[in-house]
C-alpha cells in the first residue's frame, strides 16, 4: 500500500535532510586547504552547472509529462545561465575560461548515473528534488566561505541569484514529486535514485577532501 503523496514526500524529505546534515557537518569540520582560494573552486562549478545543463536537457525527448519537461527545460536555461554568471565572475578575477572545457576530464561518476535513469518519477527524486538540495547546502557553504576570504562578490552572486534558482528546482521537484509517486513502484524507483544521488556525492566529496582538500565547493 503506497503511502499518501504528501506523507511520502515528507518522508523522503526528512531522509534526505539527516543526510544532508551529515554533509553539511562533514564540510564544516573539515578546513578547506589554504592552497585554494574562490576562483580555483569557482572552476570546479563551472563544471557542475555544466554537467546539470547538461543532464537536464538530456532527460527532456525522453520525457512525457509536459510539467517535468517544462521543468526541466526551466533547469537547463537556469543552469546555463549560472555557467554563464560564474565565467564573469572568473574574469572580473583574472581567469580566462572561453577556451576551457569543463567535461575534457570526462562526466563525473554523479552524471553518469543520472544520465542512465529512466522513467520520470526516478529523475525528478534523484534530479530536482535530491540534487538539488544537496547544491543548495554546498553553495550555502561556499558563500560563507567566499565571505571569509574577503570576497563578498561571489557570495552575493550565490546568495542572491544561484541559491535562488535552486531553490525553486528543489521546490518545484517536490510539487512534481506529489504528482508522480502514487504508487508503491513509483515511491521505491524515488526512494532508491535520491539514496544513490546522496551516496554518489558523499563519495565524491571524500575523494576530493582526501586528495585535493576541497571541502567547499559549490554545487549547481
Amino acid at each position: 500500500m503506497p503511502l499518501a503523496p504528501e506523507a511520502f514526500v515528507a518522508e523522503l524529505d526528512a531522509q534526505n535532510r539527516a543526510a544532508l546534515d551529515r554533509f553539511a557537518k562533514s564540510q564544516a569540520d573539515t578546513p578547506p586547504s589554504g592552497e585554494l582560494h574562490v576562483k580555483d573552486l569557482l572552476l570546479l562549478a563551472l563544471k557542475n552547472e555544466l554537467e546539470a545543463t547538461e543532464c537536464a536537457a538530456a532527460w527532456i525527448p525522453t520525457t512525457r509529462e509536459v510539467p517535468v519537461k517544462l521543468a526541466l527545460a526551466r533547469q537547463a536555461g537556469d543552469e546555463a545561465k549560472h555557467y554563464r554568471l560564474i565565467q564573469e565572475r572568473l574574469a572580473e578575477l583574472g581567469v580566462e575560461t572561453r577556451a576551457l572545457d569543463p567535461l575534457a576530464g570526462g562526466k563525473s561518476p554523479l552524471l553518469a548515473y543520472l544520465l542512465g535513469l529512466e522513467g520520470s518519477v526516478a529523475r525528478v527524486a534523484a534530479g530536482q528534488f535530491t540534487r538539488e538540495a544537496l547544491a543548495l547546502v554546498r553553495n550555502d557553504a561556499f558563500a560563507r566561505f567566499c565571505r571569509q576570504e574577503g570576497d563578498h562578490a561571489t557570495a552575493y552572486l550565490y546568495e542572491e541569484t544561484i541559491q535562488k534558482d535552486e531553490q525553486h528546482h528543489h521546490e518545484l521537484g517536490r510539487r512534481l514529486l506529489l504528482e508522480l509517486a502514487t504508487t508503491d513502484d513509483a515511491q521505491r524507483e524515488a526512494r532508491e535514485a535520491s539514496a544513490k544521488v546522496l551516496a554518489l556525492a558523499e563519495e565524491l566529496a571524500e575523494i576530493a577532501r582526501l586528495s585535493k582538500g576541497i571541502s567547499r565547493a559549490p554545487g549547481c
